[in-house]
């Protein structure tokens, strides 16, 4: 999976730029606060049907204009695919592929594969369970449209539930919010046990490699609610969820743990320690991407580098060989002895 091509008008600070992308290494370098992340960023939402940045749409829109427009062009075994996305100030977006409008985010999702690892990613394990949800979903989503549309659908029915739990819930219709979301929990929990085992074949041996063989990685998938017990705690705690308004039980509540030799990283592991566990989360998905896929994603590393000492920067960058990878950095100092690398210098918004 290659992206060829990029066209982005009126996005965020950038008027319009078009650029062809080198199959390998593309470096993008500049001063803070020029629109660096904001080509990662465009890349990132044609993937995921929406930024990492913010929720609000308008946000995305070069100040004083009505709409910005991103366009990517994907070459996948043999064949191109093009991706319109027009996002409007009411927040709202328009998604084409082929020329041909999508209805739903969830039609977009597998249309190109990427991988984005930003600073934020090392904040993994230190931060709460919705960053690790989020983390461990956004990835499942790329892969199977069916997970998105499962997840989509079960908190729906989620806010329906929590907003009927307020206005005296009859049994009958409880009984069906309950059914539907222990039907679509159900099959996220299977989805989430599988990437979770791969993420243990995969991190686990790459953690090692990093450490030296000193360290061991377990990822622990650590469910609120499994498929045989779901729907009994929905209706053993329904007096509690019609008194507070909410649901306390569900996917919605799971959390992912990380052991570094057996011990929690998040409560005793040191600050270098919880990065590699992060560096080697990440670099397993490029793993678990290929083995189902058959090739890897597109990656987009935004400002990693300055983040990580020497010795791991020289892991991360052999293991990006040949991978398509979009790389922002405040100077071209890390690859500057690499080969097969298309340098850009971002200013202003403008791409030399």
């Amino acid at each position: 999976m290659l992206i060829k091509n990029i066209t982005l008008v009126n996005y965020r600070n950038i008027e319009k730029i078009n650029i062809d992308l080198s199959p390998d290494v593309n470096l993008f370098y500049g001063d803070n606060a020029q629109g660096k992340t904001n080509i990662l960023e465009a890349i990132y939402i044609c993937a995921a049907g929406r930024s990492h940045r913010t929720h609000f749409s308008r946000e995305l829109i070069r100040f004083g204009e009505e709409s910005a427009h991103i366009q990517l062009i994907v070459e996948k075994e043999g064949f191109s695919d093009k991706i319109n996305i027009q996002i409007k100030n009411n927040n709202k977006k328009g998604i084409a592929i082929n020329n041909m409008a999508v209805k739903s985010i969830n039609e977009l999702f597998g249309t190109v594969n990427v991988f984005f690892f930003s600073p934020q990613d090392l904040l993994l394990i230190k931060e709460g369970p919705a960053l690790r949800r989020r983390y461990i979903d956004m990835e499942l989503c790329q892969l199977s449209r069916l997970y998105a549309y499962d997840l989509s659908s079960y908190y729906r029915v989620l806010r329906e539930r929590n907003i009927f739990l307020k206005n005296k819930p009859d049994k009958i219709m409880m009984d069906i919010y309950d059914e539907k979301l222990v039907e679509y929990g159900v099959r996220i929990i299977s989805e989430r046990e599988r990437f979770v085992e791969g993420l243990n074949e995969f991190a686990d041996r790459i953690h090692r490699d990093i450490t030296g063989n000193k360290e061991s990685l377990e990822v622990k998938y650590i469910k609120n609610v499994s498929a045989d017990n779901f729907y009994d705690k929905l209706k053993y705690d329904l007096k509690r969820d019609i008194l507070y308004g909410s649901t306390s039980h569900g996917i919605h509540k799971d959390d992912l743990v990380f052991n570094i030799n057996g011990i929690n990283a998040r409560d005793y592991g040191s600050q270098g320690q919880q990065r590699t566990v992060c560096l080697s989360l990440k670099l397993a998905e490029i793993e678990i991407v290929k083995s189902l896929l058959g090739q890897p994603p597109v990656l987009l590393l935004d400002d990693v580098l300055s983040e990580l000492d020497r010795s791991r920067q020289l892991y991360i960058l052999d293991k990006i060989k040949n991978i398509q990878t979009v790389i922002t950095s405040t100077g071209i100092d890390d690859l500057k002895d690499k080969q097969n690398v298309r340098i850009f210098n971002v200013k202003d918004g403008k791409v030399f």
